[in-house]
């Protein structure tokens, strides 16, 4: 390869890598500077008061200034995003909250994909074996419904759930669609949280952050799961017939 060739090949490399190298570093930086132990209840609880007033203050900038922030802790995988949903129903109320903090966690998880996908897609592409193209094909087949149930079921972690769908070559607006509706029934129910949090509060308790692994919940969000797979069973049943 000669050097104009060479050089080409290290830009395309370093423009490939940069998104995800300034993803690492402002990740690192934010965790050494402690940013998770600031997203917790016993924070939420002690600086309520100064978060509504804040709200006040900001008038219609605070959902916008809200949304940014719940982008960037989905975005650099900070672990808090419960808290923060529960904190937009405590500032804006169960619907408002949900919505506010649907769409900065879809915005957060998209950044993700993207970079994900521009560091690592061609290279797993390029040098994928049999078995991972059988696997990357057969998600890609499936992907809306596939995704659908790792976001309604909340049984793995939102930042593995991000980086997969990006690995196996799910199609953006695919991934868009399925994270935002996804995450609707959990948003709901910890934005609901948020929105008693103050009565709560008021009367020395706290709130239960496993309220959606109860019954009267959980089993609700695995038959949306199970509604999801319907059409891969589908196909399967055709094929096999």
């Amino acid at each position: 390869m000669d050097q104009a060739g060479t050089g080409s090949a290290t830009a395309a490399g370093a423009r490939r890598w940069a998104p995800l190298g300034l993803l690492l570093v402002v990740a690192v930086g934010a965790y050494l500077l402690g940013v998770h132990r600031y997203l917790t209840f016993h924070t939420l609880a002690d600086n309520r008061q100064r978060l509504l007033e804040t709200v006040g203050s900001l008038g219609m900038l605070a959902p916008a200034v809200f949304m940014l922030c719940y982008a960037a802790v989905a975005a650099l995988s900070i672990p808090g995003g419960l808290i923060l949903t529960v904190t937009g129903g405590f500032l804006f109320g169960t619907v408002p909250g949900a919505l506010y903090s649907l769409i900065g966690a879809t915005a957060g998880a998209t950044v993700l994909f993207l970079v994900a996908r521009t560091a690592f897609g061609e290279i797993l592409e390029r040098r994928a074996g049999p078995f991972l193209k059988k696997v990357e094909a057969g998600f890609r087949a499936d992907a809306v419904s596939y995704l659908l149930v790792l976001r309604l079921v909340p049984l793995f972690p939102f930042w593995l759930v991000n980086l997969v769908p990006a690995l196996l070559g799910m199609r953006l607006g695919a991934y868009v669609a399925c994270t935002f509706f996804g995450m609707v029934p959990a948003a709901l129910v910890y934005s609901g949280v948020g929105a008693g949090l103050g009565d709560i509060l008021d009367q020395g308790e706290t709130p239960d952050m496993h309220v959606i692994f109860e019954p009267q919940i959980l089993l609700p969000l695995l038959a949306l799961g199970l509604l999801a797979l319907l059409p891969i069973a589908y196909k399967r049943w055709k094929r096999a017939s």
